[in-house]
């Protein structure tokens, strides 16, 4: 039997949150979620997660900002960057900041679900 995966979801979208716990949970992950830009490092840290998906647009503190902290902390996890703006733009900031993917909303959440079954199989 395998390990569970864990994936943290730092969403402050109420919707997203639920619609992607439902496909993950049914895909047997373990989704802890988190809803806070200037606690994320923190839960980050706490949970261990396998993955993370992390907004862009959050209260209190931006998705980039948390990446550039949780890299700048050597932190290796995967993170699965989400945003509602899809400009190339975003992109490069998200690449350069230390995503391993980016994503746009709206998404297929079989996107998503297939993107964090790639990156921890990598």
């Amino acid at each position: 039997m395998s390990e569970t995966k864990t994936v943290l979801l730092v969403e402050d979208e109420p919707n997203i949150m639920e619609a992607l716990r439902f496909v993950l949970e049914r895909d047997d992950w373990r989704v802890v979620t988190h809803s806070d830009g200037a606690t994320a490092l923190g839960a980050i840290t706490d949970i261990a997660p396998h993955v993370v998906v992390l907004d862009v647009m959050l209260p209190n503190k931006s998705g980039f900002d948390i990446l550039r902290e949780l890299r700048a902390g050597q932190n290796t996890v995967p993170v699965l960057m989400l945003t509602a703006r899809g400009q190339q733009k975003d992109r490069d900031m998200a690449i350069e900041a230390g995503a391993n993917r980016f994503m746009t909303k709206p998404f297929a959440n079989r996107d998503v679900r297939d993107a964090l079954n790639t990156l921890i199989a990598q």
